[in-house]
């Protein structure tokens, strides 16, 4: 995933690249919103004309990490063939790696770690002078409302960031190394925040943390995710919610009814199960058990018959056996999630994984992971044709990018920028408005359709 922001600070063009997740995306729109109010802003289009750099990094992964290392390349090169002065890295592989990259692309200017965002101004300020600066230290910041944001997604989309870090210890995972504790914000700022951006034009919230369904353990004694979620859909001009990264392990009967029962929260359910056999949980440290998993995602649908689903699941974790991979492969089949994230075990360093034995070759993690997809795209295909034929409200995002005489926008069953989307061919609309859209076609995870009723009349 990749963002793509420019901006002038001062006599100082500034381009931002943004790569990773949507929580980095916000740590991206902070640096904006804190720069722009120290400086005046001027976008500017052309990265050959910026003086300074900032790539916000993602180190989860080796495709994430490769992803990160060719940006900062890429962009490095603008220093010979641009005008480019100044290089600062940030995010997750800036953390982890601060002192590889400082030795070996010695492009690089500055590194700042996931908790330094904040110093983003400083040390545009200090790099003018100094030669290099390294900032990894703090790893206890955690925006809130009064935290300069500039948006960058469509103006009637945003990402709220409830928590940051983890205390889990999934035995795969980096992350609680590269983004501490997990802390929570409380429910007044968080709904301060809201209030805020429902004032600029947003109506779509997605509530995003490392896992939502620990909020508010940490400040409040207790979880409070569907307490928030309660108060987050009374804020009037609300009109969609989406909660992701809901682990199996605390999907909780009240939080089942709080989505079930509050029209603008989107009965859509992202729901990271990762794997069902007994013994790769296991070593995955997860703390949900197969019998567990499977009894909370049928609890749901049971209670929300019209939930849509989307998974998280990782083939070729060591010791994944071909019978460990057939139960995996029979339960997508049988319960049909509607999208599912499938990865392939990528062995990181500093994780308690990466000295297990009995590592999976990449051959087989390749052919799991074909199957997977393959039977996971007959499953979307069989539901999309249901669809056809049927009404559903969409959120218009704008002209399409398949053809500038469409529309396209999404159900509140797709999620910006992650699942598919729906092409109007046939009626207008204002970018932000829900209107309802009849599906006539479907193509793979995408569907198109025509305008039958609108929210806004002239």
């Amino acid at each position: 995933m990749l963002y793509k922001i420019y901006f002038g600070r001062g006599n100082m063009n500034t381009i931002i690249v943004s790569l990773g997740c949507h929580k980095n995306l916000v740590d991206t729109e902070n640096m904006l919103g804190i720069l722009k109010k120290n400086k005046n802003i001027n976008l500017i289009t052309d990265p050959l004309k910026a003086d300074i750099a900032i790539i916000n990094t993602c180190g989860f992964i080796n495709d994430a990490k490769e992803e990160s290392i060719n940006a900062i390349l890429e962009i490095a090169m603008n220093k010979e063939i641009g005008q480019l002065k100044k290089l600062i890295v940030t995010g997750c592989l800036a953390q982890r790696y601060s002192k590889e990259l400082m030795d070996e692309i010695p492009e690089i200017d500055a590194i700042l770690g996931t908790g330094e965002i904040e110093k983003i101004g400083k040390v545009i300020e200090e790099i003018c002078y100094k030669e290099k600066i390294i900032e990894i230290e703090n790893m206890e910041f955690i925006c809130n409302a009064s935290t300069e944001r500039l948006i960058t997604t469509p103006a009637h989309v945003a990402y709220i960031k409830i928590a940051e870090g983890c205390d889990m210890s999934c035995s795969y995972c980096i992350i609680p190394k590269l983004r501490g504790k997990f802390r929570s914000r409380s429910i007044e700022d968080i709904i301060k925040e809201v209030e805020n951006l429902v004032s600029i034009g947003v109506r779509e919230f997605n509530i995003i943390a490392q896992e939502t369904t620990e909020y508010g353990r940490d400040i409040y004694g207790k979880k409070m995710l569907p307490e928030l979620l309660e108060k987050i859909s009374k804020v009037d001009g609300v009109k969609w919610i989406k909660n992701f990264y809901t682990y199996p392990d605390d999907f909780s009967n009240e939080l089942i009814q709080v989505i079930k029962n509050n029209d603008n929260i989107c009965k859509y359910i992202d729901i990271p199960i990762q794997h069902v056999s007994e013994s790769i949980l296991k070593k995955m440290k997860r703390n949900s058990n197969f019998e567990k998993i499977e009894n909370i995602l049928y609890n749901i649908r049971k209670e929300i018959p019209e939930a849509v689903f989307r998974t998280s699941l990782i083939v070729g974790f060591p010791g994944e056996t071909e019978e460990d991979f057939q139960k995996l492969y029979d339960f997508t089949k049988k319960f049909e999630f509607d999208y599912v994230g499938i990865f392939k075990y990528s062995r990181e360093e500093d994780t308690a994984a990466f000295d297990l034995s009995n590592q999976v070759d990449e051959e087989i993690k390749d052919e799991r992971w074909t199957k997977l997809i393959n039977l996971q795209n007959d499953i979307i295909n069989r539901k999309n044709l249901k669809y056809i034929d049927h009404i559903f409200d969409v959120i218009i995002d704008g002209v399409s990018e398949e053809s500038e005489f469409m529309l396209e926008g999404r159900t509140s069953f797709q999620a910006y920028d992650i699942d598919g989307k729906v092409l109007i061919n046939d009626g207008t609309g204002k970018v932000g408005e829900i209107v309802k859209v009849k599906i006539e076609q479907n193509f793979d995870y995408d569907l198109l359709g025509g305008i039958v009723e609108n929210e806004f009349t002239e």
